[in-house]
């Protein structure tokens, strides 16, 4: 890159970055995912519970609080039984930026492990998880970490949480019986809307599509469903949060290889060119090779079709290539085929192919600007060069 297209997207940025301060002063961007609980409210609810009325299947409660730059892990202190019952009720906001409004609530920030087991975090606010196994409970306020393995060693240096603000507090709700029944008896005597959440989440799960899995280290999501009955395409709801959906392939990446799909994009989660980390807000579709990279196809709110670059986020800077397919709103609410040429792709804006495709990813994000993003998927398909073709969807 040369000094003066340096200057040129030095200047870009700035201008964004503007544009982003200016919605957060104007007070245009949206609040967090609902119901957003802060730490006083939490501190009021624990106060609650401990002088609620008799719940025979409410072993015990703890309340607990995690500090933004404390890095993982934190030590409740308690000790679990194999097979126990236990379910979080949550809030709080973790700040990446303050200046920027960035700022992430317990849904996706807060995790756990079990002893030595591995990570896991629940989809809302709330989450209820059994034990698997004894051990001690641990806690973790998660970004701006990222997790090297499933049980919980960072992959990014300790010293990041120095630079983050906020918090987040959590009621540890401990059953002796069916956690169920004892919130539905804790919400007659102490209502409030996590307790409600929680009971809906128990009651009406969201399914994943058949043979996907979401990213390990980005966690569980409720943001893709499966088809319903009469149709064949997955669906995508996303709300001030991010998930990557994977569906494993091997298959060998030669000269000619395309991939094609279908989709129906009816919301995009950003409404600014979404190249710099404030607005990297977007939906896609991805293929990861053999050499850890994935090239992903997304709509742009307003970057050229055509448009490409390396993932703005630090940890994904040199592991992911967006290329933008789409761009505005004019084709937005009606179903698009698309067709490309997935090794000219990888050529022109990589580099060198690897050898072989492991992966094909659905990814949403509407964390940092906390929009709605929503759309569609079918009919997604894999043709290697010469080949025969691969249905994923």
């Amino acid at each position: 890159m040369d000094l003066l297209t340096g200057i040129r997207r030095a200047a870009v940025t700035v201008q964004r970055i503007g544009q982003v301060a200016l919605l957060r002063l104007s007070g245009r961007l949206p609040p967090g995912k609902n119901p957003e609980t802060d730490v006083a409210e939490i501190r009021g609810l624990a106060d609650r519970v401990a002088t609620r009325d008799a719940n025979g299947s409410l072993g015990a409660h703890q309340l607990v609080e995690l500090p933004a730059d404390r890095p993982p892990w934190y030590d409740t202190g308690i000790d679990l039984a194999e097979g126990e019952f236990v379910t979080w009720l949550a809030g709080g906001r973790v700040y990446l930026s303050a200046l920027l409004d960035i700022f992430i609530g317990p849904h996706f920030q807060l995790w756990a492990r079990v002893g030595d087991g591995p990570v896991f975090r629940g989809t809302r606010a709330t989450h209820t998880f059994r034990a698997d196994t004894p051990g001690r409970l641990r806690l973790a306020s998660y970004f701006p970490g990222e997790w090297a393995d499933p049980s919980g060693t960072l992959a990014t240096p300790a010293d990041a949480y120095r630079g983050v603000t906020g918090g987040m507090a959590a009621i540890l709700l401990r059953w002796s019986g069916n956690p169920l029944d004892g919130l539905r008896t804790l919400q007659a005597s102490t209502p409030h809307p996590l307790i409600d959440l929680e009971i809906d989440r128990l009651t009406n799960p969201v399914l994943r599509p058949d043979g996907w899995n979401y990213l390990w280290f980005l966690g569980e999501s409720e943001i893709y469903s499966a088809p319903q009955a009469d149709e064949a395409a997955i669906h995508c709801k996303t709300d001030s949060d991010a998930g990557i959906l994977q569906h494993d392939v091997d298959l060998p990446f030669a000269e000619g290889t395309r991939l094609a799909w279908s989709w129906k994009v009816d919301a995009l989660p950003s409404t600014l060119a979404e190249d710099i980390l404030p607005t990297h807000d977007y939906l896609s579709i991805a293929v990861e090779f053999s050499n850890g990279i994935d090239v992903t196809y997304y709509w742009s709110a307003g970057l050229a079709v055509g448009t490409g670059y390396w993932c703005p986020l630090p940890t994904w800077a040199k592991r992911e290539y967006h290329v933008a397919v789409r761009s505005g709103t004019a084709e937005l609410g009606r179903w698009i085929d698309e067709d490309r040429d997935l090794y000219a792709d990888y050529a022109a804006h990589v580099g060198r192919p690897p050898e072989r495709i492991r992966r094909v990813w659905l990814i949403a994000n509407s964390m940092f600007q906390r929009g709605h993003g929503e759309c569609s998927y079918r009919a997604i398909r894999l043709r290697p060069g010469g080949g025969t073709e691969t249905r994923v969807q």
